[in-house]
């Protein structure tokens, strides 16, 4: 079996589906539609709003957008709810119920965002999804099964007649998700290698994943993922700076290019990075250790280096 094709990626008519393969600031956006309305899963970051809202409409084609489900609640999924919340007023926006107390009310100190230093507008989730629910996409019934590791509080979607899984970023096809329990000395490996044994079990036939292209090849993906998630455990400081770069790159896809100090000095004061890089209560630790982290992401090319005005800048290679 091989990977989907982007074209053939693009609309899943049986599912009554298209699915907006996006970059990595933004998650990939599915988007159904059923009686004259539309429901999308996942809603990108906040800056690619604009976009989101753009592309979300052309897929409706007029219809108006009904519901919003969001696999989890990191910014790259759900920060366009708001702004599809104000586009479409009475929209439906379903979460996680295990993310319940964090969002009634609002709070800031249980959400990820201000601990990893992205921004997700607030929003007010109207229903929730529990481990064993069931859900309609589409018109077709998905069953809703819980997925910790990456995200405490993440689910799968899984449409058992087309065995087609809406994975989040529960499995990948290529790469493994950060387990961002560990980061915070809270055990989630473990969780991790139960949700891929679920998927295993569930048999899907085709997955669409919350990064990446569509792709059928899930036997691979599922080694490929056990065998990074067995490194990582035999290694946990290895899944650490892994993280923290991944987190860096995050970073300067949204700005693109940045003085290379700020970029440093924002490493140094982001609560996600000081736990990775465990320097919590160390200022001169941390500011060597993000020193060190922008110095090889520099090394092997992801960054490039220039200046602008007498300042040291840092931007994306591919700028």
């Amino acid at each position: 079996m091989t990977t989907f094709q982007p074209a053939i990626a693009a609309t899943l008519d049986h599912l009554q589906a298209r699915v907006l393969v996006r970059g990595w600031l933004s998650a990939n956006n599915i988007v159904f539609h059923q009686d004259g309305q539309g429901q999308l899963v996942d809603t990108g970051y906040v800056s690619h709003a604009d976009q989101t809202l753009v592309l979300v409409d052309h897929a409706l084609a007029g219809r108006p957008l009904a519901e919003v489900v969001n696999t989890h609640l990191h910014s790259d999924h759900c920060g366009g709810n708001a702004a599809l919340a104000a586009r479409w007023p009475g929209l439906r926006i379903t979460v996680p119920a295990a993310s319940r107390s964090k969002l009634l009310p609002w709070d800031d100190g249980q959400l990820s965002y201000r601990e990893t230093g992205q921004r997700c507008p607030p929003f007010v989730p109207q229903a929730f999804l529990a481990d064993g629910d069931m859900l309609q996409l589409g018109g077709r019934p998905w069953q809703v099964h819980a997925a910790p590791g990456h995200d405490p509080d993440a689910v799968l979607l899984f449409e058992p007649e087309t065995a087609t899984l809406i994975s989040g970023d529960a499995l990948w096809q290529q790469r493994l998700a950060i387990i961002f329990p560990e980061l915070d000395d809270t055990p989630g490996f473990d969780d991790a290698a139960r949700v891929l044994d679920r998927i295993e079990a569930l048999q899907p036939r085709l997955v669409l994943p919350g990064h990446g292209e569509p792709f059928t090849d899930v036997a691979a993906a599922l080694a490929a993922s056990r065998q990074r998630l067995a490194a990582f455990q035999a290694a946990p400081l290895k899944h650490r700076a892994h993280a923290a770069r991944s987190l860096v790159v995050y970073n300067m896809l949204e700005h693109r290019r940045r003085p290379r100090q700020a970029l440093v000095d924002w490493i140094a004061s982001t609560p996600i990075f000081l736990k990775a890089l465990q320097c919590v209560g160390d200022p001169d630790r941390a500011q060597r250790a993000a020193e060190a982290t922008v110095a090889r992401l520099l090394a092997d090319g992801v960054l490039t280096a220039s200046q602008a005005d007498g300042i040291d800048q840092v931007q994306m290679a591919d700028d």
